[in-house]
């Protein structure tokens, strides 16, 4: 069908309950109690890509020692959930690790206050997670393990507290972890699971081996996973504040009524590309692990490809290679995800003209980035199209971020900026709607 261009938005085809202030636990009973309601399903409503860590991202000594990491030690993480629900289970990776992870203890609770990155959890909030029935679970070399569904009732857009014991660590120092968190992680020799305060305990801006939270909701509650580098995982934003553009979307679609139950998985990590694999596999080869088996997944945001500009030579035939590879990726992609009925949105790329390590004066990465737009906004491969480079450039210099949105290095947002992408996306693209007739052929 024709495409209809929206100030930022182009649609290419048809698109697919109030907040509470506090979440609060349910009695335990986890999966020994009644059985939930017909008509539901597990979604997602948090998730971070996992990677495999840099030395410079491990545990501090002494939680990392020769071959053993966080030995004897509990490690406390808060993670900002989407979609609210009053059963949840969690999922944890060992998709990069040299040795099986074995977790002796786990909890989940609320934090103090309802605050990312704190220590403290509210007094009585504190309940055990369970795997197959047992305290403790083993995650195989290259796996990962999800948690029995627990009895939990938790708020949309509020933080869990997640608290881990590993007995005897995992032994070796090729571990899981999400670095670009932007949240404060604790950790603390000995068993605390059930503590309040981790009084003493060492602080990290990363999580490690947690992937995933899901809720059991109702049919009508639906997920969109968003592909992305270090834009989308929030670099410029404030260490737990949770002000990257994903969460300025999902506070959008928790204020309509159509969209309340939408929740939004970040799948972005710094520095990753989409051909090729660097800081995390790239977004082609990871695209079926990150999106496509992600529960509740019913539409996709990629907003990716700048890291595979910026480290192509500058050279004519250099960028004309990636640029033909990237338009090709996208549209691998978008097929993968059609065949699985998921809705696939593309974001064009934003600005970095004066990037000291991605401008070139020649403007061949720009001629890139301009060609594989174009590319986005007509193809008509695209569901719709968000046109977050109209929405963040200078208008006096279209090469260059909006000066009050640029964190200083020309390529990232401030979280003023990440606030102009989350308004770009129009909530009429969550709203669930039947897959037109013939969806999914290509």
């Amino acid at each position: 069908m024709p495409a209809t261009v929206l100030p930022i938005v182009m649609l290419v085809s048809g698109a697919q309950g109030a907040e509470r202030s506090e979440a609060h636990t349910a009695p335990a009973g986890g999966s020994a109690g009644a059985a939930p309601p017909a008509g539901t399903h597990w979604v997602g409503t948090w998730a971070a890509m996992p990677q495999l860590t840099e030395p410079g991202n491990m545990p501090p000594a002494p939680y990392t020692q020769d071959g053993t990491v966080l030995a004897d030690s509990t490690l406390r993480q808060t993670v900002h959930i989407s979609v609210g629900g009053n059963h949840l289970r969690l999922r944890f990776s060992n998709a990069f690790g040299g040795a099986p992870l074995p977790i002796t203890r786990v909890s989940v609770a609320l934090p103090m206050n309802g605050r990312a990155g704190v220590s403290t959890i509210k007094p009585g909030t504190s309940r055990p997670v369970t795997f197959h029935g047992r305290t403790s679970t083993t995650v195989p070399t290259g796996a990962q393990v999800v948690s029995d569904p627990l009895d939990f009732e938790l708020a949309a857009g509020s933080n869990l507290t997640v608290t881990a014991y590993l007995a005897t660590g995992q032994q070796s120092t090729a571990i899981t972890s999400h670095p670009g968190s932007r949240t404060t992680s604790y950790l603390l020799r000995g068993d605390h699971v059930e503590a309040t305060d981790l009084a003493g305990a060492a602080s990290v801006d990363h999580w490690y081996f947690l992937s995933g939270v899901e809720t059991w909701s109702p049919a009508r509650t639906r997920a969109t996973a968003v592909l992305g580098d270090s834009l989308t995982d929030g670099r410029g934003s404030t260490t737990n504040q949770n002000d990257r553009w994903t969460d300025r979307l999902m506070t959008r679609l928790r204020t309509d009524r159509r969209t309340a139950d939408t929740a939004v998985l970040n799948q972005a990590a710094g520095g990753n590309r989409v051909l090729t694999d660097g800081l995390g596999p790239g977004g082609l080869s990871r695209v079926d692990r990150d999106v496509l088996v992600q529960p509740g997944v019913t539409s996709l945001i990629v907003f990716e490809g700048v890291n595979d500009i910026g480290t192509a030579p500058a050279t004519p035939d250099a960028q004309k290679d990636v640029a033909d590879r990237l338009i090709a990726a996208y549209d691998q992609i978008i097929m993968r995800a059609h065949a699985q009925g998921i809705r696939v949105y593309g974001a064009t790329i934003t600005p970095f003209g004066g990037n000291h390590d991605y401008d070139d004066a020649a403007g061949h990465r720009e001629a890139t980035r301009q060609r594989v737009n174009d590319w986005i906004r007509t193809s008509g491969r695209f569901d719709a199209v968000v046109d977050l480079d109209r929405a963040a450039r200078d208008n006096d210099d279209p090469r260059r971020l909006r000066p009050d949105l640029d964190v200083g290095d020309h390529l990232h947002f401030n979280p003023d900026g990440y606030r102009v992408l989350g308004d770009a996306f129009p909530l009429a693209l969550f709203v669930n709607r039947p897959l037109p007739p013939g969806f999914g052929y290509n």
